[in-house]
């Protein structure tokens, strides 16, 4: 049967930014209707009344990780802690919750950040033995690019004091050389893929959790940022057993996992989920201060963070990518890193690119933004670091902090940008991060860049008809136009009438995909 939303207020996100009405028929949008007269009083159509609430396009995410997310969802959640006693207590509480676990087990945290414990520090090894000697325990910062070990699972990883730093990475040492159970980058990276996995059932039913987080915040088209071999095979399991509910673009690690694009060749939507191309990281977090920086970290002489990869390396992987025709996701938070993916872009300059991505973009430069606008490059701001990290960025950046995610100086460059949240970094939580383009307040109330504010109907269209295009989806989503996906929210404000710090306060009424309503906050 065909539906009508109606008597409401209808954000098209098109030339013409209301409607009046909205016809779907089968999933997709038959018709938008500008006057109310024009709406059909068919008896044979559905009427949905939307009682004065807004209908607008669904929001589509830019960046983030829902098998990383999916993980989370069966580890302990550390976000809330404000000091390491409180980490020891909530993680004694897993170990509690998970019943007798065995000596082979791995109990898991994620999300303490050290920036805003008590003490001022990372936990250490020794923090973590005191909840358990017998049993490995792996915590994960809230970044996502560092982590802590204790003793018995520095054991099983194998790790020792006489390990050499990985390239790209660290691991900790105090002064007399021993090791303190820190975990960096690619050190960190290569203990995770050591845990013991769970079942693939298990894995379902925990990424159902996620996705049905991702519904709650109105995202209907989700991202897997850096899927390596078992994350596809979840994201494939839950697909071909008609588990996913959201569209799903998977973007391969290019560093370690190629093949499994070449073997796949998943490029169009089978049962919601596609791949959509490769994914790359060149530099670490801004926070975690291994972001890879042109000039030092605010009191450090020398120290500027470092690269994952020497310019010849990074040129032969963005070449094999370009060979395969493949877009590529970029992650650059440093503008030293922003750098590197610009001169190895140049090179390339003259072929077609497939719309290189430059993920976080978080120390964008000014003079590098024309650079970009000449290669293509679509930058795809955290601008939520803003609020969650803004006041630890001035201690690290200093002036630098006032001009992270250049989103206004982009706008006014007609360069296409999009936003995200890069979860399970922080919640997909889309209007929390359109109120934080459109303010850009840190948590202690700075207003971190005035000037690269942006209006909220920009905000808007970054985390959805600007994603479109990121994807080449946008003949199909990211407005209310005839012929689209029939993929919106109802939520009970409008967003362009509301003051600014209203707009995380927004609730999402219902989620819908297809035309089928998959979440309703009711």
């Amino acid at each position: 049967m065909k539906k009508l939303y109606y008597n409401g207020t209808i954000i098209t996100l098109e030339k013409n930014k209301y409607a009046e009405g909205v016809l779907v028929s089968n999933g997709i949008i038959e018709e938008v209707y500008e006057r109310k007269e024009d709406i059909p009083k068919d008896s044979t159509i559905q009427k949905i009344d939307l009682h004065g609430k807004t209908l607008m396009p669904a929001f589509i995410d830019a960046h983030s990780h829902i098998s990383a997310f999916s993980t989370a969802m069966g580890t302990q959640d550390l976000t809330t802690c404000n000091n390491i006693y409180q980490i020891q207590e909530k993680l004694k509480e897993f170990i509690k919750e998970n019943g007798n676990l065995q000596k082979d087990s791995w109990i898991i945290g994620f999300g303490y950040d050290n920036n805003y414990l008590e003490e001022n520090r990372h936990p250490n090894k020794e923090d973590l033995d005191k909840i358990t000697k017998d049993i490995p325990i792996l915590i994960a910062h809230k970044s996502g690019h560092l982590g802590i070990a204790n003793t018995k699972a520095l054991k099983v990883m194998k790790i020792t004091k006489e390990t050499p730093n990985p390239v790209g990475g660290k691991i900790g040492h105090d002064e007399n050389g021993n090791l303190t159970g820190y975990l960096e980058e690619i050190a960190f990276q290569n203990a995770s893929e050591k845990i013991g996995k769970p079942s693939i059932e298990v894995k379902a039913r925990n990424y159902q959790k996620a996705e049905k987080i991702y519904l709650s915040y109105g995202i209907t088209t989700v991202q897997d940022g850096l899927t390596k071999k078992d994350d596809f095979e979840l994201l494939k399991y839950v697909s071909d057993n008609n588990l996913m509910k959201t569209d799903v673009i998977s973007y391969i690690d290019l560093k370690d996992n190629a093949e499994i694009l070449e073997k796949e060749q998943r490029f169009q939507y089978v049962k919601h989920l596609k791949i959509g191309g490769f994914k790359l990281i060149l530099d670490g977090s801004p926070q975690g201060r291994t972001a890879w920086l042109r000039k030092p970290y605010q009191n450090e002489e020398n120290y500027r963070g470092y690269p994952i990869y020497q310019n010849e390396d990074l040129r032969e992987k963005i070449g094999k990518a370009l060979s395969l025709r493949q877009q590529v996701l970029v992650h650059c938070n440093g503008d030293a890193a922003c750098e590197q993916m610009v001169e190895v872009y140049e090179k390339f300059f003259g072929q077609e690119l497939f719309k290189p991505v430059m993920i976080h973009a978080q120390l964008l430069g000014k003079d590098q933004i024309q650079k970009i606008k000449k290669l293509g490059i679509i930058p795809s701001f955290f601008v939520a670091h803003t609020f969650y990290w803004g006041d630890i960025h001035i201690k690290n950046l200093g002036e630098r902090a006032y001009h992270i995610s250049p989103t206004n100086s982009c706008l006014k460059e007609n360069i296409i940008f999009t936003l995200h949240q890069d979860t399970p970094v922080i919640l997909p939580n889309m209007f929390e991060t359109i109120w934080c383009a459109v303010n850009r307040k840190t948590k202690e109330g700075i207003v971190l860049g005035e000037d690269e504010k942006i209006p909220v109907i920009e905000a808007l269209k970054a985390v959805t008809i600007n994603v479109a295009y990121q994807y080449n989806e946008q003949d199909l989503k990211g407005s209310i136009k005839k012929g689209k996906i029939a993929d919106f929210i109802i939520i009970d404000k409008n967003p362009l009438e509301i003051d600014s710090d209203e707009l995380k306060e927004i609730q999402i009424l219902k989620t819908i995909k297809d035309g089928i309503v998959v979440y309703s906050k009711e």
